[in-house]
């Protein structure tokens, strides 16, 4: 009896060593889940699927809408050369908007990680820079000045799905009974009045079956979604942006605000060491006169 004591006392101390490490990882991953920016990763995930559908879609579609031009609208390729110019710049401004909002969403997450760590310590010995709040600052003009021109870039986007849903609704009302009230034939889509293509752009309109027969094509019904597609995916990063700004001016006001409390308490502090010093010096006179 007395030997199985000592095994006894061992295996519970054992046991509370191992509840104490499960305790202390328990304590660490909720420590390191509370220091985590969710609003920021939820922006960043917004943004990179926003951007994403804008670049991936919107590339897709230009490329269809070449095609569709070229093979019903535009016979001659001297007379869309323009037109398959601009379309190549986007698709490379396409690539650099994509390139450029990859890494500056995980710069902002980054940031999010910091200031978040800043804000929850800002009563501890964390001290935050001059540089740290002026980079900040920065990044919250940055962020308005992206926000803004993605209200363009989403307003632009829509311009396409404006000329497709016109080409669509007209396929659609040609098979309407009123349609059948005059000739078919009749109703047309130029497309060289929306300036895509030249006036002297040959056959620059289709009517009647033609018509009809290019809206019953995978290029038509393809790049007119992937359109729709990518002007979302421009609203979502438009809201993404606007959430980056809320969350970046929040942070930055946290940090100027616990930068301010730092410098009162030095300098309440700084007054009570010179208090105290002038106590001090006066109470060794006071000794030295006595003595």
């Amino acid at each position: 009896m007395d030997g199985m004591k000592p095994a006894m006392e061992s295996s519970a101390e054992e046991n509370q060593d191992e509840r104490e490490e499960s305790k202390g990882c328990l304590d660490c991953c909720i420590k390191c889940l509370g220091g985590v920016p969710y609003a920021s990763l939820v922006a960043t995930i917004l943004c990179f699927s926003g951007v994403a559908l804008f670049c991936g879609c919107g590339h897709v579609a230009l490329t269809g809408t070449v095609k569709m031009l070229e093979n019903h609208f535009s016979h001659i390729s001297s007379d869309h050369a323009t037109l398959i110019d601009v379309v190549q710049v986007l698709q490379y401004i396409i690539y650099g908007i994509g390139s450029f909002f990859f890494l500056y969403g995980i710069i902002l997450l980054a940031e999010g990680f910091y200031t978040t760590s800043a804000v929850k310590e800002m009563h501890s010995e964390f001290k935050t820079t001059v540089c740290g709040r002026c980079i900040s600052a920065m990044f919250v003009f940055l962020t308005y000045i992206l926000g803004l021109a993605w209200l363009g870039i989403f307003g632009f986007s829509a311009v396409p799905v404006f000329l497709f849903y016109n080409m669509w609704t007209t396929c659609v009302a040609m098979k309407s009974p009123i349609a059948n009230l005059t000739s078919v034939d009749n109703i047309c889509v130029d497309v060289r009045q929306y300036g895509v293509i030249p006036w002297n752009a040959e056959p620059g309109k289709a009517c009647g079956q033609t018509l009809a027969d290019i809206c019953n094509t995978s290029e038509f019904y393809l790049s007119y979604h992937l359109y729709i597609v990518a002007c979302a995916g421009a609203g979502a990063t438009v809201i993404a942006l606007i959430h980056y700004l809320m969350i970046l001016s929040a942070n930055w006001a946290y940090l100027k605000g616990a930068c301010q409390q730092t410098h009162d308490y030095q300098d309440i502090k700084t007054k009570d060491d010179a208090e105290l010093q002038d106590v001090q010096s006066r109470s060794k006179e006071g000794l030295n006169s006595y003595s």
